[in-house]
């Protein structure tokens, strides 16, 4: 069974059974409040947001609703995501407990899963051989995987042919906003991906996000740069139409760069003194 997410238009993503109109995905960490969280998912226009596992919960401690219970789940797909799990044994089991949230909150066909496996507590870098394992366990038990790795053109390859939905590079660490950092690596991904390639962390502002659409990335996944913003919810709305201009220009086919000039006037008809 498809999920349908407001696909409407001609260029839709296809992730798994999942099918999105927005190319653009948030998370939804670090924000100041619950109601800027949820506004900038609004203004926006996702389709699809990720929240870890661990730290998803029907009410805080103050009794206070959470984003969880803030957002309309039939207009908007959860990625539950593995963040906090240093071993692939740990992600595992958190990702059954992702699986089993989606379904309590009503999408009970969505089978998605963002793998992370980071035991590198400064960095915050994935390891490659740990996802790896996860990544073709859970997709044995029929979930729709979205490893986040390294700009590893091998790993990426590795990760697709076990069956993943998509691979996610990080275009830098997590939340340090240095945009694309190895643009070499990570267009090779793109260029030899037979799945949806996703660059998720680092992005820092909207001309990156519109860079990597360029590249031919299918989408990206951006948090900090929105909720870390001066105003979460601008930025927000300029991600959206930056990931719209990325794409659009990918689609379009930049003009060949060449040398020298060339004049934007035709010389025919030019009047010549006598």
């Amino acid at each position: 069974m498809n999920i349908y997410i407001n696909s409407n238009r001609d260029d839709n993503l296809s992730l798994g059974n999942c099918l999105l109109r927005s190319r653009l995905i948030l998370g939804t960490g670090k924000y100041k409040s619950i109601n800027q969280a949820y506004e900038s998912i609004y203004e926006s226009q996702c389709n699809m947001v990720t929240v870890a596992i661990r730290r998803a919960q029907n009410r805080n401690n103050n009794g206070q609703v959470t984003l969880i219970e803030s957002i309309d789940w039939t207009k908007i797909l959860l990625l539950p995501n593995t963040a906090g799990c240093q071993t692939a044994e740990d992600a595992i089991r958190v990702a059954f407990l992702g699986r089993e949230m989606s379904k309590k909150l009503g999408q009970s066909s969505n089978s998605s899963i963002k793998l992370e496996v980071i035991p590198d507590p400064d960095y915050l870098l994935p390891d490659p051989l740990g996802t790896l394992k996860a990544a073709e366990y859970l997709v044995k038990k029929g979930f729709n995987v979205f490893p986040y790795i390294n700009s590893d053109p091998i790993l990426a390859k590795q990760l697709e042919e076990v069956g993943c939905t998509t691979v996610m590079p990080l275009g830098s660490p997590i939340g340090s906003g240095k945009g694309l950092d190895n643009k070499i690596n990570l267009q090779i991904i793109i260029n030899n991906s037979k799945i949806p390639v996703i660059i998720d962390a680092g992005i820092g502002k909207p001309s990156e996000a519109a860079e990597a659409m360029e590249m031919g990335a299918d989408a990206v996944i951006i948090n900090s740069a929105i909720a870390y913003a001066q105003n979460p919810i601008m930025m927000a709305e300029a991600m959206k139409n930056a990931v719209i201009a990325g794409r659009l220009s990918y689609l379009a086919g930049r003009m060949k760069q060449q040398d020298k000039a060339s004049p934007s006037s035709p010389s025919i008809g030019i009047i010549k003194k006598n």
